[in-house]
């Protein structure tokens, strides 16, 4: 059966059909250019996150740091969120910014339990109070101290200990275990510093008090040694032989070999007190 011809068109109709297909087409058009345009399509996330890693690379990390916090608003609930997140903490960190560091790792750590970068944000939280101590560390080996804020090193610590106990077959559990030794030696030298700091100044209840108190909390610390000694010397100076007594006793149990047996003089420490290794 051949084909029925199509109707005349009159020139109305006409019109009516180019102006429909150029509306059609412009639909089409906008339609295969939205994803290019879109802020929060893949392709200009991925795009966006380029940008911010080229400027951690050349270390513009205020710029990066800027970059970042929009794709963390834009891809939340995404991966490429959680690792914006945790390369805005680095970028915050390396540009000085480390207690919005430690903020931005704490909101990774509550928002993502299950992550597997999650051993990652713990280890990073430990090296960002970590290098903050080492910094208040140098600080204080060039000025007679009394007390000075130690929770930068402390919060290093748990948090280098909740690695190793959470995440013990992590690739970061090693490092994290030396970090450890080296945070508690210095906390412990700390503490005996400012006990000596005591003694030599006459406040021997303070310097005994400290030193007790760098014992009760690092047994293990070499440093130990140094403390009981000063709180032998200490309960001598306030006449208290039994205390003394007793802190020898502990002294020669734990440390047979001491020189500070031979005759109880407090001595000084043989090289700086931050160096415990």
């Amino acid at each position: 059966m051949p084909d029925r011809p199509m109707p005349p068109r009159s020139g109305a109709a006409r019109a009516l059909l180019s102006t429909t297909a150029m509306a059609m087409a412009l639909v089409l058009a906008a339609c295969s250019s939205a994803p290019k345009d879109d802020p929060n399509s893949q392709a200009s996330l991925e795009k966006l996150y380029a940008e911010a890693k080229d400027d951690l690379s050349s270390g513009s990390y205020d710029r990066a740091i800027k970059t970042l916090e929009r794709i963390e608003g834009r891809a939340a609930g995404t991966v490429l969120a959680q690792q914006a997140t945790l390369d805005l903490a680095w970028a915050q960190f390396k540009s000085g910014e480390r207690a919005q560091a430690v903020t931005t790792l704490d909101r990774f750590i509550k928002l993502n339990p299950s992550s597997p970068a999650l051993d990652y944000a713990i280890y990073m939280k430990g090296v960002v109070n970590f290098n903050d101590d080492l910094g208040l560390f140098g600080r204080i080996t060039r000025q007679d101290i009394n007390e000075r804020d130690q929770q930068a090193s402390r919060d290093a610590l748990q948090a280098f200990r909740q690695l190793v106990e959470q995440f013990p077959q992590s690739k970061y559990a090693e490092d994290a275990r030396v970090r450890i030794d080296y945070i508690t030696n210095s906390l412990a030298a700390y503490e005996v510093h400012v006990a000596r700091y005591y003694y030599n100044r006459g406040a021997y209840l303070a310097a005994a008090n400290r030193a007790q108190q760098a014992i009760n909390e690092f047994q293990r610390a070499p440093i130990a040694e140094d403390a009981l000694n000063i709180m032998i010397n200490s309960y001598d100076k306030l006449g208290l032989p039994e205390l003394r007594d007793d802190a020898r006793r502990v002294l020669k149990a734990s440390f047979p070999n001491s020189e500070f047996l031979a005759d109880g003089a407090l001595r000084k420490a043989k090289k700086p007190w931050w160096q415990v290794w």
